[in-house]
C-alpha cells in the first residue's frame, strides 16, 4: 500500500466572545509560478481525494475524446459543481434534449441543490429531489455526451473500467504529474481518484498557464467566463473568479479548493474534517503570500461568527 495522508496541522480557530473554542487543521501548498514551492503546511505530499476539484481535469479529458461542446458556457457547466439555480437546470436540461437523451440517463442520484436559495424554492414550489437538480449533472451530462460522440456504451459509463473513465483517468494523471494513488466512488457515483494537494496545484497552474487554443485553455477560460455556470450566485468559487483577475478557482467536497493566477502561482488545500467554513480564510492567507489581494479576498479573510444575531467572533487563519 502507498504512502497515506498523515493529517495537517492547525490551520484555523474558532474564536468566540474572545475564547479559542475550536480549531481547524489541515494542510496547504503554495506554489509560485514556475511551480516551485513557495509555502506550505501539513502534509501536501500524500494523496488525498480532491473531489471536484478533479473536474476541470475531467472536463479536459472529456474535450479531447470528443465531447462536442462549442458554448464556453457548456464547457464551464461540464467542469461545474453547480448550486442548483433554474439557469443551471435550464442548461443541463437542455443539452440532454439536444442529445435524444432523458435525466433518467444520468447516473448521479436524484438531489436537492446545494444551493440554500435554490433549495428553498424548490421545496416552496412543492418540488423535490431530481438527478438535474444534483450538483454534478453538468459533468455527468457531459460524460454521456462524449460517450455518443466517441461510440461508447452509455451503460456503465460512470464504471472506472469503462473507456470514458480510463480518458479522464490520464488526463488527471497527466496535469497532476502523479499516477493516482486510489480510486474511490465521488457523491456524484463517479470514479474520484487521489492524488497529492502538491499535484492538484500543479495541474491548476498549469491550465491557467496553457497557450491559447489549447484544450486546457479552453477550460480555463470557460470556467473563468462564466464562473456562476461552475458554481453558483453565491458559491465561493464563482465570487473568487469575478473578484480576481485571471484566477481559476474550483472547490471540492470534504474541505478542499484549489486556485491558480497566471504568472503568480497556484495553491491547493484540505481541511481535515471536513468543515467548508474554514476554507475560504486559509485560501485568502495563501494568496496573500503569493502577492495576491483584491476586495472580495478582504471578505474572506475571516468568516464571522454570531451571537444573538450578532457578531461576537470570527473563523480565522493562524497559518
Amino acid at each position: 500500500m502507498g504512502k497515506t495522508y498523515e493529517g495537517g496541522v492547525p490551520l484555523a480557530e474558532v474564536v468566540r466572545s474572545g475564547f479559542v473554542e475550536g480549531v481547524h487543521r489541515g494542510s496547504v501548498v503554495v506554489l509560485d509560478a514556475a511551480g516551485a514551492p513557495v509555502s506550505g503546511a501539513g502534509d501536501v505530499a500524500s494523496p488525498i481525494f480532491p473531489r471536484s476539484s478533479n473536474k476541470p481535469m475531467q472536463a479536459i479529458g472529456m474535450l479531447r475524446a470528443g465531447l462536442p461542446l462549442t458554448d464556453p458556457a457548456d464547457v464551464a457547466l461540464a467542469s461545474a459543481s453547480h448550486a442548483g439555480e433554474e439557469f443551471h437546470v435550464e442548461r443541463v436540461t437542455a443539452l440532454l434534449r439536444g442529445a435524444g437523451l432523458t435525466e433518467e440517463a444520468l447516473h448521479c442520484p436524484p438531489d436537492l441543490p446545494v444551493g440554500e436559495a435554490a433549495r428553498e424554492a424548490v421545496l416552496r414550489a412543492g418540488g423535490g429531489p431530481t438527478r438535474t437538480l444534483m450538483n454534478c449533472s453538468g459533468k455527468h451530462t457531459a460524460m454521456l455526451l462524449t460517450c455518443l460522440a466517441a461510440g461508447w456504451p452509455l451503460d456503465g459509463y460512470w464504471r472506472p473500467e469503462h473507456p470514458l473513465q480510463q480518458r479522464l483517468t490520464a488526463a488527471i494523471e497527466e496535469f497532476t504529474g502523479e499516477k493516482a494513488a486510489a480510486v474511490g466512488v465521488d457523491g456524484c457515483g463517479a470514479p474520484v481518484l487521489a492524488v497529492s494537494l502538491t499535484g492538484l496545484a500543479r495541474a491548476f497552474l498549469r491550465l491557467v498557464s496553457a497557450e491559447p487554443g489549447t484544450v486546457e485553455r479552453t477550460v480555463a477560460d470557460a470556467m473563468r467566463a462564466y464562473p456562476e455556470l461552475v458554481g453558483g450566485t453565491q458559491a465561493d468559487d464563482t465570487r473568487l473568479m469575478r473578484g480576481v483577475p485571471g484566477l481559476l478557482a474550483k472547490v471540492g467536497a470534504e474541505g478542499v479548493i484549489a486556485a491558480a493566477v497566471p504568472g503568480v502561482g497556484a495553491v491547493a488545500l484540505k481541511i481535515d474534517d471536513g468543515a467548508g467554513r474554514p476554507r475560504m480564510p486559509v485560501l485568502v492567507s495563501a494568496l496573500r503570500r503569493l502577492g495576491v489581494e483584491a476586495p472580495v479576498l478582504t471578505e474572506y479573510a475571516e468568516i464571522p461568527l454570531l451571537g444573538g444575531g450578532l457578531p461576537v467572533g470570527a473563523v480565522r487563519p493562524v497559518w
